[in-house]
């Protein structure tokens, strides 16, 4: 077992079988929501992948998903700015969205994904976030569904990374 990412210290924060449980409760509640309104569930890429592929497997309807990528991280990039890298192809007009992430910290990045959906004139748009960090909001913005909230630490695993390091881990740890 990984319990290192070059060089910082992995302090298990979540385990494999909270992340389970928490995953089946969202499904459940989701299916609850959802279930005669035909939504598009939209994974944010990267790291929202391995939750949204756990979500849907708890999810008792058929759902059509699809996915977005944004980045705020690029070279030139001032702190603040997003740039939309891969966009949706399903037509959202008029369907409900749940856009899937893996977490939301300062709301930047997903609060211009959530405006970029809107303007596709969907149903609804709602989100779901694996993880919350309140803490680190910078705009207002909240999560409709939301599997642990955290605090200001820097997490890594389940879908989460550093550098691209430790998305494979099936936990969720502290880098120390």
């Amino acid at each position: 077992m990984i319990n290192e990412i070059r060089g910082r210290k992995l302090k298990l924060l979540k385990s494999s079988s909270e992340i389970s449980k928490r995953v089946s409760e969202l499904g459940k509640h989701i299916t609850r929501d959802y279930r005669d309104k035909d939504p598009v569930l939209i994974g944010i890429l990267k790291g929202g992948f391995i939750f949204l592929a756990d979500l849907v497997r708890h999810i008792d309807f058929n759902t059509e998903i699809d996915f977005v990528r944004a980045s705020s991280y690029r070279e030139g990039m001032v702190p603040g700015d997003v740039e939309l890298t891969a966009d949706v192809t399903t037509p959202l007009e008029g369907r409900h969205v749940l856009l899937v992430e893996d977490m939301l910290d300062t709301g930047v990045t997903l609060g211009f994904l959530k405006e970029h959906i809107l303007s596709k004139k969907p149903a609804s748009c709602r989100i779901c976030a694996f993880l919350d960090k309140k803490e680190r909001r910078e705009i207002e913005i909240e999560a409709d569904y939301v599997g642990f909230d955290i605090g200001n630490g820097f997490v890594v695993g389940y879908g989460t990374d550093w550098g691209e390091m430790g998305r494979n881990l099936p936990g969720v740890y502290v880098l120390e």
